[in-house]
């Protein structure tokens, strides 16, 4: 599918983006932490826990991208895109998520693919159903790790409300999706569909995966790993500020700037995430300006990352930045056909043999 300009003027959301950021950033300096407290906190840091960090990240991209792979494998049928290519289109997808507002980069991984499968009949729809799919997958490790969170962090009794609401919301929606995967959607995808009920269709699509169990497996333990090399790279964060504390408050940490990043206002959400890091950690002893700096860096080393990551492949599948602007839409995906009604209306073309 070939991308489609925007309804709405880029610039006019760019300009909505870069005033929210503006007023963020006056408050931030007004009502902020003592950024001389701030700046004294990068004087300590430790960079070889840095380089560790940063090293922890990629692994963890890596790992995704392969369980990404193993969801498309099932949701489309081969020839299936090699493991450069998909690897290459989620870090495109990295990149645009960290520097624009949205999810631009859910969209912006199908794109890189296809264009590599231009012939490929509804393969735009089953990308979207497999990023969706991909996501729902993140469900089962995020789960297990609110609930270890519960189960032995010091958590602000004003957080512990939300946490528990997230943990009963995730249990649910995991339920409701993975029993809608294991039947193949038996109603016609057609252009008439709202959007909502698009979206639903096209994930259903891609949790083909959920059909197959050594491939959900597989997906699964890709996801798991991903997540705990994210957390060993929080920890290994908090070791490079100097804040030696156990492996709980990094799981605190990292539930924390997730939750915080769920609805992307601005770029980053800067400013609103690590005050959502700082605040707990004080109830571990670290003060609050030390903590902001922590956030700071901890965002600065997850950046680096999918930016840095980001640029090269985006500049190797010779695409630009005003390009992953004027992504279209989920709910503007084309959609495959239904394959039964296909199939029978292939049995319908064949003439019927008479017998001789």
């Amino acid at each position: 599918m070939k991308l489609r300009a925007a309804t709405r003027s880029p610039w006019v959301r760019l300009a909505a983006v870069a005033t929210l950021a503006g007023v963020v950033a006056v408050l931030l300096w007004k009502r902020g932490p003592d950024w001389g407290l701030v700046a004294d906190a990068f004087t300590v840091v430790r960079w070889e826990w840095v380089v560790a960090a940063i090293g922890l990240n990629l692994l963890s991209v890596v790992v995704r991208a392969f369980a990404w792979r193993t969801v498309i494998n099932q949701a489309m049928p081969p020839p299936h895109p090699d493991a450069r290519l998909v690897f290459s289109a989620f870090s495109v997808g990295l990149f645009a998520n960290a520097v624009l507002p949205g999810r631009v980069g859910e969209l912006a991984r199908v794109a890189v693919l296809t264009r590599k499968l231009p012939s490929r009949e509804g393969a735009w729809a089953t990308l979207v159903g497999s990023v969706a799919a991909h996501r729902v997958f993140d469900l089962v490790p995020v789960l297990l790790l609110v609930v270890w969170v519960l189960l032995t962090a010091r958590i602000p009794h004003w957080a512990i409300t939300s946490l528990e609401a997230l943990a009963a919301i995730g249990v649910t929606l995991a339920a409701v999706l993975f029993f809608s995967a294991s039947r193949h959607p038996g109603q016609r995808i057609d252009q008439g569909l709202g959007p909502v009920r698009r979206v639903i269709l096209l994930t259903r699509y891609g949790l083909g995966v959920m059909r197959a169990p050594v491939a959900a497996g597989i997906a699964l333990l890709f996801q798991c790993l991903g997540w705990l090399l994210q957390l060993l790279a929080v920890w290994a964060t908090m070791r490079a500020f100097e804040i030696r504390l156990e492996l709980a408050a990094a799981g605190l940490v990292l539930v924390l700037m997730n939750i915080a990043t769920i609805l992307p206002l601005w770029p980053g959400n800067v400013g609103l995430l690590q005050a959502a890091i700082a605040l707990p950690l004080v109830h571990y002893g670290v003060s609050y300006p030390r903590g902001f700096a922590f956030g700071l860096g901890l965002q600065a080393i997850e950046a680096s990352v999918g930016i840095g990551v980001g640029l090269i492949f985006l500049a190797r599948e010779g695409l630009s930045f005003a390009m992953l602007r004027v992504m279209p839409e989920a709910t503007q995906a084309e959609l495959p056909q239904d394959e039964p009604r296909a199939e029978e209306a292939a049995r319908d073309r064949t003439p019927e043999r008479v017998p001789g």
